[in-house]
């Protein structure tokens, strides 16, 4: 088990909550992100519910219309407009290029591979041949071969054709600790909701009268062979307004969905409720429960013990994240005293001794294991069989750490990686104390290292061959000054030879949600089609994220979310001050919360900008609660829906502030139908807006593909494509 960076995280193909809104596959822009957790439908703080609140109808909006997602006008609005886009962009001479170049990276067969299945040699994997993608099998020995021998356990494209569906392959849960039973995760053209099916990975093939759940937005945890927990849909009544469960049941082997067992219920107010089933590295149960999610960043625990349910005294922003070393680990997101001699602060991890605590949970001591400094952020965690391994973020930079217990306190000693890179924990192996590391950078090829901490030796496995030649452009790490005087750090990612005459093509990325950092990554496709011709790179770490831990985050949250476009802003001046680039050459560019923070520069700053790129977006703040997912996110954001809340949101609404009289940047929006995260109303409606004031715009909504936007690497290379053809057409053109 690894530390999520929202409650749970399948990142690669994950949980696609993971990222509620998300860079989940961020192409250019590969940053190691993690994205999914919980929210708050009924109130944004403790004191949200005793506000005043409002469902008061919206000011006339006429284009409320574009709602439906498949209704027929709207869709006859959308291939309208994938008509014309297409027809401008894709009969620019740079298209067909940038579309072969970045198909040919994406398919490159010796590209690192995400490892889905834990404990085993299993890669999901997607070339040409595998347009959907094949879950296949080496064995370890091979990782240090250049010649791999691989074995398919599944052809999604095979499954796909014989059943007449779209199927995206979104990830495998394994009983541990043989991991022969996996649930096998399905959805119909990438939407979040999936059909999960039991599947034999030795036999290779879906267990006849298996378990079989139905399309929907579930959560799913292994018991033992014959049981599970679930979360799902049970009929009326048993979803919040997020469209989440907040009902678990037990669910045995043939048992009809309609006999399984209630074990627990949250409220219909929550932003869902999920199984907790707790194993250490070889696969024994040490706790089963439920986990409460009343908010977006607040949960509560439940343990079922012999007398009943026990909620646990942790904080509600805590996260059981792991076993290891006999201990039980909690991430704590705000600071904590649970005694009058004990206190922890926000973004350390605590343990119990694990026999104490499941002998008492609301009595047993905890101790520190890692507590932050100034700049430093925790990143990802799992555990070895006698090992804890950490990453750690240090001024927005990854370092790796093994972590051991011994006599009553915890040693950490560093594991020598690669510095000014973004690292995360690609697999652990339970039956020593080895883990593999995926290292990347801004210029050098993301690589796989392996280390083995008893005998603390590390070695860098294999890694890819570069998608372009970086020779040419140089890192910096610069800081920009917001408007409340706050330093907020920035990559640059620039030609050596640069003049600083304001001269230079720039895309300035930004995200600044959720906790999520923006770490150094390798460019992939956008190095071959953007930098390698002289132009410049930007990401922004604004606050909202979590590059300095929960404060960072914290201090761009609800109220104070305008510091996030503050912040990146400040970014964009910065640029123009030193003379790295101008306004006719800056371009923004964001996905999901990143769509927002780009909505949001652009309508308050149009003349910073000369283009924007705008991913599956929010735009429409004051109705995004009533859109798709929207509701499982008021504790980002706050509630439309409180008069209070409702004022701090629409100051910045980006729907909203598209006005007549300004000047936008003629934005490219892109979207899908099959998203059922962030609604394809928001970019729609914004698009249509933009007609309506007689503005420039693109808007492309893909029919498939959900929150990512593409299901396949076609559709990724084709909305690489189009993204770098706009992007040069408004910036690099004299």
């Amino acid at each position: 088990m690894r530390l999520r960076a929202f409650r749970r995280f399948w990142l690669t193909r994950q949980d696609p909550r993971a990222w509620p809104l998300d860079l989940n596959r961020s192409k250019f822009m590969e940053t190691s992100l993690l994205f999914v957790a919980l929210f708050s439908i009924a109130c944004f703080t403790s004191t949200a519910c005793l506000q005043e609140r409002t469902d008061a109808p919206m000011t006339d909006d006429p284009f409320r219309w574009l709602e439906e997602i498949d209704g027929p006008r709207a869709l006859a609005w959308v291939r309208a407009e994938n008509e014309k886009t297409l027809g401008v962009l894709q009969s620019d001479p740079r298209y067909r290029h940038f579309y072969e170049q970045a198909l040919s990276i994406l398919r490159a067969k010796k590209r690192i591979a995400d490892i889905p299945l834990e404990g085993g040699r299993e890669h999901f994997w997607q070339d040409e041949k595998h347009v959907r993608g094949v879950l296949r099998r080496t064995t370890r020995e091979s990782d240090r071969s250049q010649d791999l021998k691989w074995e398919t356990i599944l052809d999604v494209d095979a499954l796909a054709a014989a059943e007449n569906r779209n199927w995206v392959f979104e990830g495998a849960n394994c009983l541990l600790p043989e991991g022969r039973l996996c649930l096998i995760s399905l959805s119909d053209g990438g939407k979040d909701a999936v059909s999960i099916r039991e599947f034999d990975r030795f036999a290779k093939t879906f267990v006849a009268d298996g378990f079989y759940l139905p399309e929907g937005k579930q959560d799913v945890s292994w018991v033992d062979g014959d049981t599970l927990l679930v979360a799902r849909d049970w009929g009326e009544g048993t979803l919040t307004q997020a469209g989440y469960p907040f009902v678990v049941k037990e669910l045995k082997r043939a048992q009809p969905l309609g006999e399984a067992r209630e074990i627990f219920r949250g409220e219909p107010t929550d932003s869902e409720t999920q199984p907790l089933v707790l194993r250490d590295i070889e696969g024994h149960i040490h706790v089963t429960g439920a986990v409460r999610a009343i908010s977006f960043f607040e949960s509560e625990y439940v343990v079922f013990g012999a007398d009943g349910p026990v909620k646990l005294n942790l904080p509600k922003k805590a996260e059981i994240v792991t076993i290891a070393c006999g201990r039980l680990l909690v991430k704590l997101d705000e600071d904590w005293r649970p005694s009058e001699d004990n206190r922890f602060t926000a973004g350390s991890v605590i343990s119990y001794e694990l026999d104490e605590w499941k002998q008492d949970p609301l009595r047993a001591k905890a101790s520190l294991v890692f507590q932050p400094g100034p700049r430093q952020a925790l990143g990802e965690l799992t555990a070895t069989k006698n090992c804890l391994i950490l990453t750690i973020l240090e001024n927005v930079q990854s370092k790796a750490f093994v972590y051991e217990y011994d006599q009553g306190a915890w040693s950490a000693t560093p594991i020598p990686l690669p510095e000014h890179t973004g690292v995360s924990l690609s697999v652990a192996h339970d039956e020593a104390d080895r883990v593999m590391f995926t290292v990347s950078s801004y210029l050098g090829p993301a690589s796989v290292w392996h280390f083995d901490a008893e005998s603390k030796r590390l070695e860098e496995l294999k890694n890819t061959p570069s998608a372009f030649d970086a020779s040419n452009h140089v890192v910096e790490q610069l800081e920009a000054t917001s408007r409340d005087g706050t330093s907020i750090p920035y990559f640059l990612v620039r030609p050596k030879n640069a003049r600083f005459d304001g001269a230079i093509p720039t895309l300035l990325l930004g995200y600044g949600g959720f906790q999520i950092p923006l770490l150094p990554s390798d460019l992939g496709p956008g190095g071959r089609l953007w930098l390698e011709q002289g132009n410049a790179y930007v990401v922004a770490n604004a606050r909202g994220g979590g590059e300095f831990g929960p404060q960072w985050h914290q201090a761009a949250q609800g109220a104070t979310k305008q510091t996030t476009w503050d912040d990146f802003i400040a970014v964009a001046e910065d640029l123009v001050r030193r003379k790295i680039t101008s306004p006719r050459r800056l371009g923004a560019i964001g996905g999901s919360q990143g769509g927002l923070l780009v909505g949001a520069a652009i309508t308050q700053r149009p003349e910073l900008f000369n283009a924007a790129i705008i991913e599956v977006p929010l735009l429409d703040m004051l109705r995004y609660t009533k859109l798709g997912a929207g509701a499982y996110w008021i504790g980002e954001y706050g509630d439309p829906a409180i008069a209070e809340q409702r004022a701090w949101i629409e100051r910045y609404s980006p729907y909203q502030k598209l006005v007549a009289g300004k000047t936008y940047p003629g934005p490219l929006i892109l979207t899908s139908t099959k998203d059922d995260r962030a609604h394809p109303a928001h970019g729609r409606k914004a698009a249509a807006k933009l007609a309506a004031l007689g503005q420039p715009y693109l808007y492309y909504e893909n029919i498939d593909g959900g929150h990512s936007a593409a299901a396949n690497l076609m559709e990724e290379a084709r909305q690489l494509a189009l993204e770098y053809t706009y992007a040069w057409r408004r910036l690099c053109s004299e």
